[in-house]
């Protein structure tokens, strides 16, 4: 037992101080002096990034950071049937998209499982002194595992399990299943029938040689199951403090190595955090339950096991599941649709606890300072996301207010302006980088998304407006009185065209004109610049197209 137990410490580096009971855990962060704190995101590669993945690499991220840790990106391919082709990359992107980085990347998918393999095939291997142990903790499964079968025929009755009539087991130990009901099983008595949860009965655990010889002759590909032992030890939970779940009495033995030469994620989870070093395991509430069983792992293996943070849920606004169903929640859509990272990252951490205050426009490097794992509550949190556009318009107020940031958003614009309108543009002009970033200043503030600036509201800016004289007519009598007024005012000498001076002339010019209110005269010429009913204020619509083309857009409306 100690040579085997040697023998698998050496292949990994251990995560604490020697000598530390497990299931132990100190009421603080668990950050142990000495120990670099190392965290890592590992979802599996079976769908695109959405936003409770999102969540959890940020919460990681933002620790790691936090203690000057590291922040690992692993892609657990462990079910092989339900890969997504992409799915690696897409989660690879839109984290790097998202501005979390990871330092170290670990690629699984294709790649054999090495380590796992080789820590069962350890745990397997019959030297002497280890008879108990694999008493107490294994037994095999006839799904398939390669092991040689004459290997297997070595280890006692009490170390095999046989699992070969049965993908779904009978609360009726006698009855059998159809393959497409892998989701439920059927308890059956004189007066009821009821849907319950799988639970594997354990009955492979006690075959004799003679069992397992006939049905390794069968079938010689076994898959290996985890003995569950009843005393789960305790752990504290760095958010939801002490728990204690005894799985053993709702559930069965788990599969750790399925008949496709690959681990389940209890196992795969437990021997990489090891071998990478994993310090803290910041994941999911919905595997709370779980750890229990991964702590039954490390104890059997003789492992140091991490300290485990879960964290509460991300639901909807009415406390619904946030699902991957919802089509909406995966991350590409929120940047196809002209989202920005910073917000997606605000709201997310705005909506939950952890971090000092409430307040909007936090951007990473702030989120990271103010951020205190123990101040993590357990309420689940609950996502609005009707309020998403407007953590978005402040995040682009603030790209706008950076004059190197304004340069990114303008090349942008000209990629968005050039998609939306394209032969469309009259004048090429307007994709000028100056006409571009005198619209944006001007518009901070008052747009949501960059996209906002393409739609049919501000296509006054990029193409002119077909306009007519009888439009104008229909709101004024005094058309050509305006038109020769303000036409005069953009002509006149010494005056500065901001948005204030043109603001207080254009109202001089009303009050100038007897029986005609200031509204008719605005309404006027918003139908002249932009053929429309509202917009921005006349002024800014003058200042942002410039005195050229404001002259030229009123003549033409005139001659029309």
């Amino acid at each position: 037992m100690a040579a085997l137990l040697k023998r698998l410490l050496q292949r990994g580096r251990p995560l604490a101080a020697s000598g530390r009971p497990v299931g132990r855990r100190e009421a603080s962060l668990g950050t142990d002096p000495g120990v670099a704190v190392r965290v890592r995101f590992a979802p599996s590669p079976t769908g695109f990034l959405h936003l409770g993945g999102l969540r959890t690499a940020l919460y990681n991220y933002i620790f790691a950071k936090k203690y000057q840790g590291s922040f690992i990106l692993r892609l657990e391919d462990t079910d092989q049937t339900r890969l997504v082709p992409g799915a690696a990359e897409n989660i690879e992107d839109m984290l790097e998209w998202a501005g979390e980085p990871g330092r170290e990347r670990i690629f699984l998918q294709g790649r054999n499982r090495k380590q796992e393999k080789e820590t069962v095939d350890l745990l397997m291997e019959p030297t002497v002194g280890n008879e108990e142990f694999l008493e107490k903790w294994l037994h095999l499964c006839c799904l398939g595992w390669q092991m040689p079968p004459e290997k297997m025929l070595k280890l006692s009755k009490t170390q095999l399990h046989d699992c070969i009539i049965v993908r779904m087991r009978l609360a009726a130990p006698q009855q059998s299943l159809s393959p497409t009901m892998d989701s439920i099983y059927l308890s059956i008595n004189s007066t009821h029938t009821a849907l319950l949860p799988i639970r594997y009965d354990n009955r492979c655990r006690n075959l004799n040689q003679e069992q397992v010889a006939q049905k390794l002759a069968k079938v010689p590909k076994p898959s290996i199951r985890f003995r569950l032992e009843e005393a789960a030890p305790a752990f504290q939970d760095l958010v939801y403090g002490w728990n204690r779940h005894d799985v053993a009495s709702v559930e069965g033995d788990p599969v750790i190595m399925k008949s496709d030469g690959f681990p389940t994620y209890h196992l795969a989870c437990v021997v990489d955090d090891h071998h990478m070093g994993i310090s803290h395991v910041l994941r999911g509430s919905e595997w709370l339950v779980s750890t229990a069983k991964h702590l039954l792992l490390y104890q059997a293996l003789g492992w140091q096991p991490p300290h485990f943070a879960h964290l509460p849920l991300l639901l909807n606004r009415d406390g619904s599941k946030l699902s991957k169903r919802q089509g909406d929640v995966f991350l590409e859509h929120f940047a196809a649709d002209g989202f920005l990272p910073d917000s997606l990252v605000d709201i997310i951490t705005n909506c939950g606890s952890g971090f000092a205050g409430n307040q909007m426009g936090r951007t990473l490097p702030e989120l990271i300072t103010q951020f205190d794992l123990t101040q993590i509550t357990c309420h689940s949190a609950l996502l609005d996301l009707e309020k998403l556009p407007e953590f978005n318009r402040l995040h682009l107020q603030r790209l706008v207010s950076s004059e190197s940031q304004r340069r990114l958003l303008v090349g942008k614009l000209q990629a968005l302006v050039e998609e939306a309108f394209g032969s469309q543009l009259q004048n090429r002009d307007v994709l000028n980088p100056v006409y571009m970033e005198r619209i944006l200043l001007l518009r901070q503030g008052h747009i949501c998304r960059l996209q906002d600036l393409v739609s049919p509201v501000y296509s006054y800016l990029w193409t002119r407006p077909a306009v007519g004289r009888a439009q104008l007519d229909a709101i004024s009598e005094k058309v050509d009185v305006i038109a020769k007024r303000v036409l005069g005012l953009l002509e006149r000498s010494g005056v500065t065209l901001t948005q204030d001076a043109l603001s207080g002339e254009l109202k001089k010019l009303s009050e100038g004109l007897e029986g005609t209110k200031h509204s008719n005269v605005m309404k006027l010429l918003r139908v002249a610049l932009s053929g429309q009913q509202q917009g921005p204020p006349i002024a800014e619509m003058m200042v942002s197209l410039g005195p050229k083309e404001v002259r030229e857009r009123i003549q033409e409306a005139l001659s029309s």
